[in-house]
Formats: structure tokens, C-alpha cells, sequence
């Protein structure tokens, strides 16, 4: 055998073992990912089945289109403070906390849980601002409330706007917590709901969650009411009714821009002062207020959920802009 011969038999062999082992380690590599993407799943349905016989109830349910909605109830004053949750709040009822209590001693303060969110449950019909107004509305009908202050937090401002328009006569007053606004920027983004319901379903949202900051470790809540909101943000991240709302933000936003606040409602907006994600942010709620004859706006420090931190300052201004339009 000629050595020309020899040498390319020999570089033929080390390729073909070069080769062998490229693809023994991609298999083990393919294993290894599996086995990763397995236990991922596994511990997620694991968890989700130990953290439902965790979840302590609270509030209670009312029959709203056939389903049960959770509301709680606290305080006992003879004006009524109806509370609405921003998008996305895994627990309102416990998120509302602060503010709840600041206001229980002068008012009996009624937070609605939509549904898919705190213990209500999910529902299978459209999340447009038409049907979400209707049950919230339903919601107070069969509690035997007819009269009150609606007070809402972030998507709550287009919910809002929609409900003091349709029930006029029962709202007494309108009152915003970094409230959103039909003509804000961004609210045309598709948004990945494929790739959601993936990464919700494999249990990687969990992993993510896992792997962050915890969101409530500054916030004043004891750690046992921490823990709740955290098992009911991986309980009612994602699922059915918060997907279809978020698919139905366009829309929502689009039909309020049509909608102003009734001139002679008393209006008060809480809005935060060092906002840099919406551009205009403060003269988008300055447009909101200026043709109201009872209309304020007021500039608070602090997060999107001013209510974890400006309770106290909340309602001691709203408080004064009630008596002031008495």
C-alpha cells in the first residue's frame, strides 16, 4: 500500500471518529436537554397540586353569569369605596391590603376579584371591556350594593370609564390609582400568546419566577400573606381569562378613546409622579381632569402599584377632596 494511501486511510478513520463522538456528545446533549425539560414539567405539575391545598380562602363568592366571583368585604362606614384591580394582580384582595386598611376605618371598602384573578374563576368568555363591566356590575347588584365610589388601579382607568357611563346614577364618584388611559402609546403590541401558553405549560414560567427577584420582598406584606400571593401568581399567571384579556387590550383601549368622564362626577387621580415608560404620562391624566367641574390630579413617588407604598397619602387626599366637593 502506497503511504499516500495509508495517510487518507488513517484521516479517514480519525474523521469517522471525530465524527462518532461529535454525535455521541450532540445524544447526550439531546438527553441531558430532555431530561431537563422533563423535570422542569414534573416538578411544575407537582407544585401546582401542592400549592392548590395550600391557598387560604378569604372574602367570599357571589354568583356572577353562572360563576362564582370572589369579594371580600371589610369595614363598616355608610359611604361605600369599590375597589378594582390592575392587570395581571394575582390576588387583589390581598395586594389591596394597605389600601384596605387605610380606608376600612371611614368606609366599607368592597374589592371585586375578577374573573381569573384571587380565588374567582376563570371563564371562557370574551374579555372585552363590555362583558368584564357587566360581571363586575352583576357582582355588586347581588350583593345588594347600588351606590358607591369606584376606585381602580392601572387597566382599571379604561374599565372604569366604560362603567361610570353605563352606571352613572350608582358611581358618586371616580377615583384612579396610576389609572390607564385610552390614548397611551403602546397598546397595539402583539403580544406572543402561543409562546406564553408554551412557557406556562412546560412549567418554565415557574422556573423564571424561581430564578428572579421576588416582587414582594420590599413590599409591607407578612410573609404569610407573601406566600399566598405567591402561590396564587403561579396559580392565575397566564390562564385562560388574563390570556384573552390581554389579547383584547387593542380593542378595549380603542373603543374608550370615544369615552370622557361625566362632567359633574367628582374625579380624582393618583398618578405617578416619575413615570418613563408612557411618554406624556402626566398630561395624558391632565387631559382626563380638565373638563371635569369636580376634577383633580394629584403626583405621587413611587411604583406603577402606588398603593404599596402611598396608601396613607392616597387616602388622606381623597379623603379632603371629598369633603371639599361636599
Amino acid at each position: 500500500m502506497k503511504q499516500e494511501e495509508v495517510i487518507k486511510m488513517r484521516m479517514g478513520m480519525r474523521m469517522k471518529k471525530t465524527l462518532i463522538i461529535l454525535l455521541k456528545s450532540l445524544g447526550v446533549i439531546a438527553i441531558i436537554i430532555g431530561l431537563f425539560l422533563a423535570i422542569v414539567f414534573i416538578v411544575n405539575m407537582i407544585s401546582n397540586k401542592s400549592e392548590q391545598g395550600k391557598i387560604e380562602t378569604y372574602g367570599q363568592l357571589v354568583s356572577v353569569d353562572g360563576k362564582n366571583m370572589n369579594v371580600m368585604i371589610q369595614g363598616k362606614g355608610d359611604e361605600t369605596v369599590v375597589l378594582l384591580p390592575g392587570y395581571g394582580t394575582a390576588a387583589p384582595a390581598l395586594d389591596f391590603k394597605p389600601l384596605v386598611d387605610e380606608l376600612s376605618p371611614f368606609y366599607k371598602v368592597v374589592v371585586i376579584e375578577p374573573f381569573g384573578y384571587g380565588l374567582s374563576d376563570v371563564t371562557e368568555k370574551v374579555r372585552s371591556t363590555d362583558n368584564i363591566v357587566s360581571e363586575i356590575h352583576e357582582a355588586l347588584q347581588s350583593l345588594n350594593i347600588d351606590r358607591y365610589i369606584l376606585m381602580g388601579h392601572s387597566i382599571a382607568g379604561i374599565y372604569g370609564l366604560d362603567y361610570v357611563n353605563k352606571y352613572e346614577n350608582e358611581v358618586s364618584a371616580f377615583v384612579g390609582i396610576d389609572s390607564s388611559v385610552p390614548t397611551q402609546g403602546g397598546m397595539d403590541t402583539q403580544f406572543p400568546i402561543k409562546t406564553i401558553k408554551l412557557l406556562q405549560k412546560s412549567g418554565f414560567v415557574r422556573l423564571i419566577m424561581k430564578l428572579s427577584p421576588d416582587p414582594y420582598a420590599t413590599l409591607p406584606f407578612d410573609d404569610k400573606t407573601k406566600e399566598q400571593m405567591r402561590f396564587l401568581a403561579l396559580k392565575n399567571m397566564n390562564n385562560t381569562s388574563t390570556l384573552n384579556e390581554m389579547v383584547n387590550f387593542y380593542p378595549n383601549f380603542k373603543a374608550a378613546e370615544k369615552l370622557s368622564f361625566p362632567k359633574d362626577l367628582p374625579l380624582i387621580l393618583f398618578v405617578q409622579a416619575n413615570n418613563t415608560d408612557v411618554d406624556k404620562w402626566i398630561p395624558l391624566h391632565e387631559e382626563q381632569v380638565k373638563d371635569s367641574v369636580h376634577g383633580k390630579m394629584i403626583k405621587l413617588e413611587g411604583e406603577h402599584y402606588l398603593h404599596h407604598t402611598q396608601s396613607k397619602e392616597i387616602v388622606e387626599n381623597f379623603r379632603a377632596f371629598m369633603e371639599e366637593i361636599k
